[in-house]
Order: C-alpha cells, then sequence, then structure tokens
C-alpha cells in the first residue's frame, strides 16, 4: 500500500511539472501537422497535390530529431516551405521549454523526495533477511552499521541529514544497507522501512533528541507491539518513561561505562574477557587493565560524572568532584566549584591522586585537563571522555589509560544485545561466582582461540537451521555437546569454539560442560574462530559427519559405494 502511495506521488509531481510543457509540444505539432496537410504542393507536372496526415507526422518526427530526410514524397511548395520553417522554429522553444521543465522537476525536492521514498520502499520490500532499522546515522549508528555489516547483518537507515545519507552510499558494507533521508518520527516513515514486516527483528533509536527518540519508540510500539526497540537515553525523565514500555530497552552510555569501569576494579579478569569479547581496541586476553586504588579526581559532575561517583563509591574509593555547577546539595564529602584548571587540580591534590577522569561534554576541555593532570603528576591512571569521533587522532595521541567514547560504548552494547544477548548473562553469572571460574575460561579461551579475533555465534538446534542434528535426534538417540564440538580431523582434539551457554525452555545452562546432552528446541551461545564457526556448521548440517563424530564409523556414502561394501561383506 505504502509503495503505490509514492508511486502516485512521483506521478502527481511529475504529471504537474509536465503537463504545460506536454500541452505545448502537443498543440505546436498538431498545428503544424494540420497546417502542413492542408498547404499544397506540386508534382512535376504543376498538379496540386496534398499529404496525408501520416506523411506531415513523418516528417515532424525526423526533423524534431534533426535527422532530415530531404522533402518527402514530392519537392515542398514555397507555401510549404514557408510553414515548415515556421514549425521548426516553434517546434524549438516547445521542446526547450519542455527540455527546462524536465530539468526543473529533476531538481525538484518534492519530486525527489517521493522518487526516493518509492525507491526505498521498493527495496525494503524486497528484502527476506531479517533486518533492524536504524534511526539516526551519526556516530553511533555509523558504528552500529559497520558492527551489523561485519556480522552480514542488515540494517535500514533513517536520517533526517542528507549529507549522512549521501555517506552511506560510499560505505562497503558487505550487504547494502538502504537508507532514507526522512524525519523517523513520521509513523509513515517507519512504515517504509518496514516496521510492520514479520523479519523486522528491532529497531534502534539513535537521535540526539530525546523527545524524538521517545516518540519514535512509542510510534513502534503501536505500529509492531512485538519488535524489539532498542533507545539510547541518557535523561533520567526519559529513560523512566521507555523502560515502562513493554520490549523496550533503554541504553545510557555513561551508566554502561561505571558499571565496566567498576568491574575493572571489583573482577579484573572479567572486565578484560569482557572487553576482549567485544573487540576493545589494545585488549589482550590475559591481560586485564589494572586499576590503581586512592583518591581520584572526577572533573565533570554531568550525567557520566554522577554515574562514576556513585561506583566509586560502592567501591570504597574516595573522590574529589570538580565542576563549576556542582553545589552543597549535591551531597558530596569532597567537592570543588570551578574549572578543572592547573591551579584548581593542584587544590584537589592531584600530586598525590591515584587517578584523574576528564569527563566534561568537551573534548578540548578534556584534552587540557590530561596535559594539565600530567604535568603534575606523569604516574597518574587517566580515563577520558571523548565526545566527539573525529576526534579520535587527538586522543589517540594524548594515550589516556582509558577513553570512553560513549557513541563506540553505546554501540558495543546495542551489538551485543542484537547478535548475542546471552553473552551479557554470561558476563553477570561470573561476576556472582568465584575469580577462578572466569580464570579458567579464560585459560580455555587462549588454548582454543589464541590470538585470532573472537567470534560470537548462536545455534538454534531446529529442523530448518540443523538438519542433521535434529534426524538424529528423531530417532531417540544420544547427543553430547562435545559431540558437536569434536574436530572430524581429529576426534582426540576439539573444534577452535568454546560453548558459553545452553537456552533451554527459559531456563539457561551456562558454562555447560561436554557430557551435557542437547536437544531439539534448545539454542547455543559459541566462542570461537572463523574457521571454527564453518566447520561446526558443516557438522550439524551433515549427517555423515555428525555420524562419524558420535560413533567413530565413517559410514560409506552414495550408492556405489554402499553397494561394494555390501558386496565384500558378503564375500568374506
Amino acid at each position: 500500500m505504502a509503495s503505490a502511495s509514492d508511486l502516485d506521488r512521483v506521478s502527481m509531481v511529475v504529471l504537474r511539472y509536465m503537463r504545460r510543457p506536454f500541452f505545448a509540444l502537443v498543440l505546436v505539432y498538431a498545428i503544424g501537422i494540420i497546417g502542413m496537410s492542408l498547404i499544397p504542393g506540386y508534382d512535376e507536372q504543376g498538379n496540386p497535390q496534398h499529404m496525408s496526415l501520416f506523411h506531415s507526422f513523418y516528417f515532424f518526427t525526423y526533423t524534431a530529431t534533426t535527422t532530415g530526410f530531404g522533402e518527402i514524397p514530392t519537392a515542398f511548395s514555397d507555401e510549404q516551405r514557408l510553414w515548415a520553417i515556421f514549425c521548426l522554429y516553434t517546434g524549438v522553444i516547445a521542446w526547450l521549454y519542455a527540455i527546462g521543465s524536465i530539468i526543473r522537476l529533476l531538481q525538484n525536492p518534492h519530486f525527489l523526495l517521493a522518487l526516493n521514498e518509492y525507491r526505498f520502499t521498493r527495496i525494503v520490500k524486497g528484502i527476506s533477511d531479517p533486518f533492524y532499522i536504524i534511526c539516526g546515522f551519526g556516530d553511533t549508528g555509523s558504528l552500529l552499521a559497520r558492527g551489523l555489516s561485519d556480522h552480514h547483518m542488515r540494517g535500514i537507515i533513517i536520517d533526517s541529514d542528507v549529507e549522512r545519507i549521501k555517506a552511506l552510499a560510499l560505505r562497503d558494507y558487505a550487504l547494502r544497507m538502504p537508507g532514507l533521508c526522512a524525519d523517523a518520527s513520521n509513523p509513515k516513515h517507519l512504515v517504509h522501512a518496514g516496521i510492520t514486516y514479520s523479519n523486522c527483528k528491532a529497531i534502534v533509536i539513535l537521535c540526539n533528541d530525546e523527545d524524538i527518540n521517545l516518540k519514535i519508540a512509542v510510534m513502534a510500539k503501536f505500529l509492531n507491539p512485538s519488535v524489539q526497540v532498542i533507545c539510547r537515553s541518557t535523561s533520567l525523565r526519559y529513560e523512566t518513561h521507555l523502560k515502562e514500555l513493554e520490549n523496550v530497552t533503554v541504553i545510557d552510555p555513561f551508566e554502561i561505562f561505571a558499571q565496566l569501569l567498576s568491574m575493572s576494579i571489583s573482577s579484573p579478569q572479567l572486565h578484560n574477557l569482557n572487553s576482549w569479547l567485544v573487540r576493545a581496541k589494545d585488549t589482550q586476553l590475559g591481560q586485564p587493565l589494572k586499576m590503581p586504588k586512592g583518591n581520584w579526581l572526577l572533573c565533570g559532575y554531568g550525567r557520566m560524572g554522577q554515574w562514576l561517583h556513585q561506583y566509586f563509591k560502592q567501591q570504597d574509593i574516595h573522590t574529589t568532584i570538580i565542576d563549576p555547577t556542582v553545589t552543597a546539595s549535591d551531597k558530596i564529602d569532597t567537592m570543588i566549584r570551578g574549572h578543572a584548571d592547573h591551579q584548581t587540580l593542584k587544590q584537589a591534590g592531584i600530586e598525590t591522586s591515584a587517578g584523574i577522569v576528564a569527563g566534561t561534554n568537551q573534548d578540548t576541555d578534556n584534552l587540557s585537563i590530561l596535559l594539565s593532570a600530567r604535568s603534575l603528576n606523569p604516574e597518574i591512571f587517566s580515563i577520558a571522555r571523548q565526545n566527539d569521533h573525529e576526534d579520535q587522532l587527538a586522543f589517540d595521541a594524548a594515550k589516556a589509560d582509558l577513553t570512553l567514547q560513549p557513541s563506540l560504548t553505546t554501540a558495543r552494547r546495542i551489538l551485543k544485545i542484537l547478535i548475542s544477548p546471552m553473552v551479557q548473562t554470561m558476563i553477570d553469572h561470573l561476576q556472582q561466582q568465584d575469580p577462578c571460574a572466569t580464570e579458567n575460561l579464560i585459560n580455555r579461551l587462549q588454548l582454543t582461540v589464541g590470538q585470532h579475533k573472537p567470534q560470537l555465534w548462536r545455534v538454534n538446534l531446529c529442523r530448518g537451521e540443523t538438519t542433521a542434528v535434529t534426524e538424529l535426534l528423531d530417532q531417540n538417540k544420544i547427543l553430547t555437546l562435545g559431540d558437536l564440538i569434536r574436530n572430524p580431523h581429529d576426534l582426540d582434539n576439539t573444534l577452535a569454539c568454546v560453548p558459553f551457554m545452553i537456552e533451554r525452555d527459559g531456563e539457561d545452562i551456562l558454562l555447560p560442560e561436554s557430557t551435557q546432552r542437547v536437544q531439539i528446541g534448545d539454542e547455543l551461545l559459541f566462542c570461537g574462530t572463523k574457521h571454527g564457526k564453518q566447520m561446526l556448521d558443516a557438522s550439524l548440517n551433515n549427517p555423515y559427519t555428525l555420524h562419524y563424530l558420535v560413533t567413530g564409523e565413517d559410514v560409506p556414502r552414495g550408492y556405489f559405494f554402499n553397494w561394494l561394501v555390501k558386496k565384500v561383506s558378503l564375500q568374506t
């Protein structure tokens, strides 16, 4: 329905702009053809002869293309030549008028908008694979689209900035990601993006305006109540409202960063594992970040500063707040009201402090704080907030011990939710266990994955995705997790993958043993190498390979080999 409506809009704009040039051309040609047919010519004997309407139309057709086949069917009279001159000049004027109208039409924003919406709707309608709608193609949206592309998942982009949509066409994504320059808070555009389609798995809302984010979330829930909504928000009021909606996940990058920072203090090995799984820059598995304890300076007491102060307090870390807007009503033990300049940092005792957080909403101020801090205490542990992704080179040169990019933090958490939501469940489980469990898992991953980039993937043991497994289980045979991950080239070893979790009937089996039996309907989470994933996928869908993994017997394949085996057995 939406596609037909957009086509009607395109047709309406074309007719509105082209009806006058069209009628002008028709009128000029009609007058010219009729006049040429009425004006007589003369044959070789001097007898008057009139051109037929078809010959007149033919003459004006080839002269309009500047081809020129001569005077037909006989030489023209002077009257006919005068009329032809008049019609040729008026025809040129009419064609110039029509071509100018076409150029104006192609430049008309209403026509371009209607045409782009029509094309966009047709592309989305033709997508049969699962896809995700991304509202907002700023730093976070761009990083998220890149992450989806790396995992061969398709995104549908909506953004109100035409330059961002133009930049989308220049990206070398593994899958085509159509984009529309439009207001995502308009429900019509959400319908164009496929919010009502069954293969729309989630809508991710990343606009800079909190009011628009809330409006899009509400519209999406009305248009498709079952769709998963993931919304970025840094406002407590909007977060409270959004969390009241069903199946809505709110992402606050500052809270996430504070949680991760707290984890790096209380569980450094687990923080290292989590950073490695999301492929954080310069993260090596088994080399945790060492956070010093002592007095910390917190420069900036906005939303990020408040979350950090809250989690630092839980870890019994003393903090000194430096902010020009902080007041006694904030109930902070140690605070300095002012900007974090050279003098203020000395007043806060930076020479004896363990760490400093440059967490203002201005990148220039944060970099300036780092310079002042290092000049006063070169050994201080520094954390910097990077607000603009374009300032990456400057922050790389600053070499802070830890850098917070709200856009990158948000994109990583959303990718974790979309690709492998069970990972966070496993991280939360490990956080409540003895540190030895995390250390054992890290040692196992180091032996299995090594220096390769970790691949996270889910396997659903259903008839449409794992045919060999379901056929085996339908025969009431026992299949264990160790059988699935056994290496078909060496039965004494396993593939380069580690099972993290089994989700069965709403229950989670975390870090299952190799003896754990699997069932139809189980959803498994694995971490391993790309080659390990390919080998596992082959085993799950090849009945001969799976039979060999379970029994160790290499069954002959094909009619000829089965016949040969039977014949040999009969002879013996």
